[in-house]
């Protein structure tokens, strides 16, 4: 059941673990309508925490099916059960803040106990690996504590904070160690992986993150009146929907794969890269979707820097991680990414004197222009072997 981890190995994403992704569809939909129906700074908090629970139990899933072989009947059956675990996770979001929160709480407490669980169970015979899951299941039962608290508290007063100690002992853990008093610590050089899967795993869930960028600019502009300035915010959110494909995929990720595959410390390199440096990218990406939202139902609105939070914050965000990404796989933070980021802080000076339309345009012109950037510069070496 435990796959060995080999450098020729087959790594492609199997059908079981899409399957599994749907579910994670539905959870940010909702969190990006967590958003727009809270679009305020307490709105903000509430969900940048749902946001990074809900990448965290993922990530997580992404590490355990990197050593499992998804074609046995087992692995199909964990799967299946953290599906079912994960759409009452997605269907509590929007009341997570409200009556729901112990349902939010308890899935979540189950998905990552569970499977870690799971895993100490199958690697029955692999001392190192039993005992890396061993610790993940004890910093587990310390987050849930808080977890079950926040959701027992006033919703208003003490849930956030409470939930927020919780993430915060979770996103501790592998900067530790995992140290455990009495167990040690862990080290990265036993945590094996296998870095085209993972690549390609943290790939579909930027996929799943553009895609929702894409439905909500389609939904949003197919019920309302067809306008030229929305027609125009439609077709500049599609363009910018397109310049963080690119931005993405152009070769960061393949290089991200290519490093982890020949580094001698690959968990090393995948706790930074794809753990937590994918965390900006993601969050810029749904942030991206929100502002997209927001322009194409108002293009007139002033831009102000609520809306320019959502709309510029959220491309600032992704070139951030990005850069930082490809700093982690390659030599420099991509001189097209400063740049980049550079013209977002511009824009923050003319924002009195823009609109949200004008703002949705500068910023899908700051991505093409990276984007272009980034073709021009590094298409040449876009092999990597």
């Amino acid at each position: 059941m435990i796959r060995p981890i080999l450098r020729d190995a087959d790594t492609r994403v199997g059908f079981a673990e899409l399957f599994f992704d749907l579910v994670f569809v539905f959870a940010i939909t909702q969190v990006s309508h967590l958003l727009l129906h809270h679009y305020s700074l307490a709105g903000a908090l509430e969900t940048a925490l749902i946001f990074l629970a809900i990448w965290w139990v993922w990530i997580y899933t992404t590490w355990v099916l990197n050593r499992l072989d998804p074609e046995r009947i087992e692995v199909r059956g964990l799967l299946f059960a953290l599906m079912a675990a994960g759409l009452f996770l997605s269907m509590s979001i929007p009341q997570a803040f409200g009556e729901r929160g112990l349902t939010f709480a308890l899935a979540f407490i189950a998905m990552q106990l569970g499977r870690s669980l799971f895993m100490f169970v199958v690697s029955k015979g692999n001392a190192l690996l039993r005992g890396t899951y061993l610790r993940i299941a004890i910093w587990f039962c310390a987050s849930a504590v808080f977890w079950i608290a926040g959701a027992l508290a006033d919703p208003h007063h003490g849930r956030l904070q409470l939930w927020a100690i919780a993430l915060a002992i979770e996103y501790a853990g592998p900067l530790t160690g995992l140290y455990v008093p009495g167990l040690g610590r862990d080290t990265t050089t036993n945590w094996t992986v296998k870095g085209g899967h993972i690549a390609e795993r943290c790939g579909l869930f930027v996929i799943i993150c553009l895609g929702e960028t894409l439905l909500v600019s389609g939904a949003t502009f197919s019920g309302m009146e067809w306008t030229t300035p929305g027609t125009v915010a439609f077709l500049s959110s599609l363009a910018g929907a397109i310049g963080l494909w690119w931005v993405y995929f152009h070769v960061g990720f393949r290089r991200g794969a290519h490093q982890i595959e020949h580094s001698d410390d690959p968990g090393r390199l995948a706790r930074l890269a794809f753990t937590y440096a994918h965390i900006p990218i993601v969050a810029g990406i749904v942030l991206t979707a929100v502002g997209a939202e927001r322009s194409i139902a108002h293009p007139a609105d002033p831009a102000n820097l609520a809306e320019a939070a959502s709309v510029l914050g959220g491309v600032a965000m992704f070139l951030a991680g990005n850069g930082w990404f490809k700093r982690i796989s390659g030599r420099n933070f991509p001189l097209s990414h400063l740049v980049g980021l550079g013209l977002c802080v511009a824009l923050m000076l003319v924002l009195p004197w823009m609109n949200l339309l004008a703002l949705n345009i500068a910023s899908t012109t700051i991505l093409v222009l990276v984007a272009i950037w980034e073709q021009c510069s590094v298409g040449r070496h876009l092999d990597v072997h």
